[in-house]
């Protein structure tokens, strides 16, 4: 059973984030930010998060600062860097003259060019530094050439997809599944994979367990032409390739159609204001409702995994709008 993180870390995270130079986004100056990057070590704007998101977590790895889970290493990492202050007079040191970094109303075009040439080519860093996992240290010139040379290696269609504008986020909740496949001797040690455009986020591993409980909470970035989640579940092995225990693909449109409708939901009591059809095209194993939940909007959903013999897996979507 995993330890409940002590309060007092907790406590270190937020007292942080109180400081006045974090109470501003470390990229656009948005004020009150609640999403952080736990290896560079700057609290940012949702905004702002998008991006980061979409650089991958080799770069940046986000975080809620009040949704997320956070580890001992990575709290400590961003009290060890310091907060945005400290951050941004490495990674903002050599900003050209006249160069202006962009405000909290910024377009999407020109917020990714900056963060990207922030944090992805590090064009604005002293030169003998670079940040390795959220912490300073010294590197040769020739180790930050090699270092630059890998990130513009990267090819122009994973560039293009930094570039995608972003409408919202989603909150997705593995609850659980429910007589999945037997992939060993008598069991599997099953885990489940989500992915939305170049996004993929994965569950825990559950040994032996064929009905697994996660419940656990993963938050994607929902661009402007999205399309379906694309669920797979796996059983862990050790020793060789995982197998695959069923796969679905999760319509958002019922969703997203719904929310963008209604607008400000926390102005509605709650009620039903969309609905996802079962049908021989989907894997719904019912109609699945979309709700107004306590301000919320929120979307409940079991599924039937194709592809293989048995198993269903439970589900729950928020909604989460880019001004909330």
């Amino acid at each position: 059973m995993e330890l409940a993180r002590p309060a007092s870390s907790r406590r270190k995270l937020k007292d942080l984030l109180h400081q006045s130079g974090n109470r501003l986004c470390a990229d656009c100056n948005a004020p009150d930010p609640k999403w952080a990057s736990a290896n560079i070590g700057v609290f940012i704007c949702l905004k702002c998060c998008g991006v980061h998101r979409s650089l991958g977590t080799h770069i940046s790895k986000v975080l809620s600062v009040t949704l997320d889970d956070w580890s001992e290493d990575e709290i400590d990492a961003m009290i060890e860097v310091g907060g945005n202050v400290s951050a941004n007079s490495i990674y903002e040191a050599y900003i050209p003259e006249g160069y202006t970094k962009p405000g909290p109303d910024a377009g999407h075009e020109q917020r990714s060019k900056f963060i990207r040439s922030k944090y992805e080519l590090q064009e604005f860093l002293k030169p003998s530094l670079r940040i390795v996992s959220g912490k300073s240290s010294l590197q040769s010139s020739s180790a930050k050439s090699s270092f630059m040379d890998s990130f513009k290696s990267t090819s122009s269609s994973q560039r293009m997809e930094g570039m995608v504008e972003f409408i919202g986020m989603l909150k997705v909740k593995v609850i659980k599944g429910t007589n999945l496949a037997i992939r060993d001797i008598k069991s599997s040690d099953p885990y489940v994979v989500l992915s939305l455009g170049q996004q993929t986020v994965q569950t825990t591993i559950i040994r032996s367990n064929l009905n697994p409980v996660w419940n656990e909470e993963y938050m994607l970035s929902v661009p402007e032409h999205y399309g379906q989640i694309k669920l797979k579940v796996f059983d862990h092995d050790t020793f060789s390739a995982d197998d695959i225990m069923g796969e679905a693909d999760i319509d958002l449109q019922s969703l997203i159609t719904s929310a963008m409708a209604f607008g400000d939901a926390g102005m509605f009591g709650d009620m039903q204001i969309g609905k996802w059809l079962k049908s021989d095209d989907n894997a719904l194993i019912e109609d699945s409702t979309v709700n107004i939940v306590d301000g919320k909007v929120k979307q409940m959903m079991s599924l039937k995994l194709q592809d293989v013999e048995s198993g269903e897996l439970d589900l729950e979507l928020e909604w989460i709008p880019l001004e909330q």
